[in-house]
């Protein structure tokens, strides 16, 4: 058994509404085989993993798995609940998986579930997956399974991997105080940073500092004696000192200060080499040459250590901390009384837990006349460090009610002087319930600020061993995120088989009216404002996040392809407005698909995932897509249904708008928004851009669907039919249906890949220039199965009098002239008289095609890759006597036609565009 491959679904997806992992398992010699089939197999599990006794598995109620493992079942699904019991027992919240067979004997997919703060480069569900298989193969070898000191030892090793990569506390209250407000959270890597909210309202967060955090008030910060300094001058009490690079500046200090001093770091945190009680020189200059000799030497203040945490310019949290100890109880010795304390679960290496395993450090025990071996009595305080920070092993207990308001505004005060939005201020006072008397002479003060925190630690207000704990997380995201805001902006997601990246490029164009800087991410790449910052296939997770994560980014529009969705999941958790414009056949045979139900199943999760009070914009026409309307996940949510389609009689829209709802519909010529019985003309077909005049009736569909979209999230109707005029298809959808010309033959461009795609387009040429005037240059892609480029290629013998087949330079797969071959074949079988050739690659395949055709005539070319046929037309050069851009939707005057659309086509001129 070998896992083959592993990918993370970072969102969303089709199993459940968050991140999962799929794994594609091999059984190899476990094929076939049951656990009924392997004696004791039951049983030797359960002793090496007790907890799977209450997995409810398909049973919903304890013990449904171990019953499924007595009667039989495979062993890809024993692997599933094997990882999920290891996750739960290294403190991974997780408890959703399944196994579903991956088309072939013996492989399975298995997914289980990943925590939502998980990075997504991870390690750790490949070792937890591949732990579980060790484990099942060494039950099912007949072992009596893992000792249990074997067992602790491979869960310990598991959960410090998963404590290494963790958030630590202070990231994890904030991720878990946005996640609440319903604030999208997004880390980086494996770090503490995380984005909170999305485009303008996009904020970063790294621990306690944010992307508003004032780069001058943390170097402040992070030199203690300018600190000092600064405060001393405006009047706050700090206590004498200053800063010596050396033992003897140190030494002096000393003298004139009187003891005890501390001596600290001057860029020094976490209370590292800091020494506090100091009374000798030989103790001051050990512990400047301790602390690298660039120190601060203040007279030690007497009173209790207290850190107070400043959000935003409010005290939101305040602690008594208490340096690290341990109590005596007559029998136990300091080292045994130290183990017992870091056996604390909350007690974990550096900042990972909530508190810090204590260090035993034998040279200030001697300093006290102790050692480790020795036995406190009983009640006796043993005090392990001299500072009281939580780093060093100390804890802290929470007096936030108590802090007098002379505290309260000395705080506040020291947050500005200094230009920090979150502060961490540690201040040496008799009591903080009292008020601190106010700086006078500086040889006089008894308590003040001892020092300013930038990215303060949270620990010790989220979980005090004594008292309140403070929700101090919550109080950072409501500075970042005032008024109640979540943090979104305005988000359209589009999916569909056909037409989903003409209906992302026009929502975004009609989006972009007033000023608003729209981000989109399609099939060509991410575009900011309309300039396009990068170029790939752009329909997955990381293009959603680019745009979402760009702070110019006012809306967004979002392709969301099947590939993406099923290979990485969304790249958001909800949308504003989702869009489904058709599922037809394609794409069957990959990913696990193998039928137009399965396509739809996976372009639901677009529509359930549209959010309460959203919008949903299905097709009408389409009777897969009026299916999702009744999944239990789209029925039972708070969202807005909104019907398009070209047929004003479906009764699907006659029932929806009798019902009082919205829906957009092509009615008498014109493309209408009807609400209940009122119906407002928005734009006729005939001037819709890339319609032709009315001929390519699935534009007017995508323009619906556009419109719709845009509808809902408040564009105008007026507005709406400007921006409409305004879109040139050529410039903003180039390749889409869009025309050229070359001396007295049109040239038609699309990117239509599938027998439907490729039926709409040639119905749209054969009502403008009839069957008999079509020639094809085709090329279909390589990974579609051989059953649907045979429906391709009847399609276009059936649409077209001369074609010429070429194979795309990427085969997927294929033999090289394998898909043009069949094609090929396919067509002659539909037509015998089809004059069919084949070229070598699509610069021979146009010149080909263009000697085939007639004056007249118009060449349909159906590419792969935009940019190189865009160069070769370029090269094709200009009129009159090379091939010129026409505006998409202006028809050429020398197209033969009858008719209506041919009194349209003469309306209209021949016009230059943008190449």
């Amino acid at each position: 058994m070998k896992i083959e491959t592993l990918r993370r679904l970072r969102g969303p997806n089709v199993y459940l509404s968050r991140p999962a992992m799929v794994a594609r398992l091999r059984l190899a010699e476990l094929t076939g085989q049951e656990t009924c089939d392997v004696t004791g197999f039951t049983e030797r599990l359960l002793r090496a993993l007790p907890g799977l006794a209450e997995h409810h598995c398909a049973a919903g109620a304890p013990g449904g798995f171990v019953s499924r493992l007595r009667n039989g079942t495979y062993f890809g699904h024993v692997t599933e609940h094997v990882c999920i019991e290891l996750s739960q027992l290294i403190g991974r919240d997780v408890s959703f998986g399944r196994t579903v067979a991956a088309g072939e004997p013996g492989v399975y997919d298995v997914i289980v579930e990943c925590p939502v703060d998980e990075s997504p480069e991870s390690r750790v569900p490949h070792e937890l997956l591949d732990a579980a298989i060790r484990l099942v193969l060494e039950v099912y070898e007949g072992n009596p399974g893992p000792t249990a000191s074997a067992m602790a030892e491979r869960l310990r090793d598991l959960a410090a991997l998963a404590e290494r990569e963790a958030t630590g506390p202070s990231t994890r209250s904030i991720i878990a105080a946005a996640r609440r407000r319903g604030i999208p959270v997004e880390r980086f890597d494996d770090l503490s940073l995380v984005r909170l909210g999305w485009g303008v309202r996009r904020r970063l967060a790294w621990a306690a500092m944010t992307d508003r955090t004032s780069g001058v008030g943390v170097d402040i910060a992070g030199d203690k004696q300018v600190t000092r300094r600064l405060l001393s001058e405006a009047g706050v009490p700090v206590p004498p000192g200053g800063a010596a690079s050396g033992p003897a500046e140190a030494v002096r200090l000393l003298a004139a200060l009187g003891s005890p001093v501390v001596v600290k770091p001057r860029h020094g945190h976490h209370g590292r080499n800091v020494a506090l009680n100091l009374t000798t020189p030989a103790e001051v200059e050990r512990a400047c040459t301790q602390a690298g000799n660039d120190v601060v030497v203040e007279r030690q203040l007497g009173g209790r250590d207290y850190r107070v945490l400043v959000v935003a310019g409010e005290v939101v949290a305040a602690a008594e901390r208490i340096a690290a100890h341990v109590i005596g109880d007559g029998r136990a010795t300091i080292r045994e009384l130290v183990d017992r304390t870091n056996a604390d679960p909350r007690r974990g290496a550096g900042h990972s837990r909530m508190l810090t395993r204590i260090e035993l450090d034998e040279q200030l025990l001697a300093g006290r006349g102790l050692t480790p071996d020795d036995v406190p009595a009983d009640g006796a305080t043993v005090w392990l460090r001299d500072n009281a920070n939580l780093s060093t092993g100390g804890t802290s207990r929470d007096v936030t009610d108590q802090v007098h308001p002379d505290v309260t505004l000395l705080c506040q005060r020291v947050a500005a002087l200094v230009g920090l939005d979150i502060a961490g201020i540690d201040l040496r006072l008799p009591d903080i319930a009292a008020p601190v008397p106010p700086a006078g002479d500086p040889d006089e003060v008894a308590a003040g600020v001892i020092e300013v925190n930038a990215v303060p630690g949270l620990r010790m207000h989220l979980a005090p061993v004594h008292g309140r704990a403070r929700d101090v997380g919550d109080a950072i995201v409501r500075a970042m995120f005032p008024s109640g805001s979540d943090g979104r902006i305005p988000t359209v997601a589009v999916t569909g088989t056909n037409g989903k990246t003409t209906v992302t490029r026009l929502t975004a164009h009609l989006l972009g009216g007033s000023g608003t800087r729209v981000g989109v991410a399609s099939t060509d790449g991410v575009s900011i404002d309309g300039r396009t910052i990068h170029v790939s296939d752009a329909t997955g997770p990381r293009s959603a996040q680019m745009v979402l994560g760009d702070p110019q980014v006012e809306a967004a529009v979002l392709e969301t392809a099947r590939g993406g969705l099923l290979r990485r999941g969304l790249g958001y958790d909800w949308s504003d407005v989702g869009v489904i414009t058709n599922i037809t056949a394609d794409h069957l045979g990959q990913d696990g698909l193998d039928s137009i139900e399965d396509l739809a199943h996976v372009k639901a999760v677009v529509a359930e995932r549209v959010r309460d009070g959203g919008t949903l914009v299905l097709n009408a026409d389409d009777p897969w897509v009026r299916s999702l309307a009744d999944r239990p996940r789209v029925r039972a949510d708070r969202k807005r249904l909104v019907w398009f389609g070209l047929d004003a009689g479906n009764p699907v829209i006659t029932d929806h708008l009798a019902r009082g709802s919205t829906a957009y519909v092509l009615h008498d010529g014109w493309l209408v928004q009807a609400t209940g019985a009122r119906r407002t003309p928005l734009v006729r077909l005939a001037e819709v851009p890339g319609a032709y005049g009315g001929a390519a009736l699935h534009v007017a569909a995508n323009t619906l669907a556009a419109i719709a979209a845009a509808r809902a999230l408040g564009a105008r109707p007026e507005t709406l039919v400007d921006r409409l005029a305004e879109f040139d298809p050529s410039a903003e959808n180039p390749g889409r249906g869009t025309l050229f010309r070359h001396g007295e033959v049109s040239i038609f461009l699309d990117y239509a890949h599938n027998p439907a795609a490729l039926a709409a387009t040639l119905r749209t040429l054969h009502r403008l220039w009839g069957a008999e005037r079509c020639v094809a240059a085709v090329t279909l892609p390589g990974d579609r199965r051989d059953d649907l480029l045979a429906a391709s290629a009847q399609v276009l013998a059936d649409g077209v009098t001369r074609a010429v087949l070429y194979d795309d330079c990427d085969l997927r797969g294929r033999a090289p002239g394998e898909v043009s071959a069949l094609v090929e074949r396919e067509m002659r079988a539909r037509r015998s008289e089809m004059s069919a050739v084949r070229a070598d690659g699509y610069r021979d395949a146009v010149t080909r095609a263009l000697r085939l055709a007639g004056p007249g005539d118009v060449l349909l070319v159906i590419y792969e890759n935009w940019a190189p046929m865009r160069a070769l037309l370029a090269e094709l050069d200009a009129v009159p006597a090379g091939g010129v851009p026409v505006t998409a939707g202006r028809m050429l005057p020398h197209s033969p036609a009858s008719g209506a659309v041919a009194a349209v086509r003469r309306s209209l001129t021949v016009s230059r565009t943008r190449g």
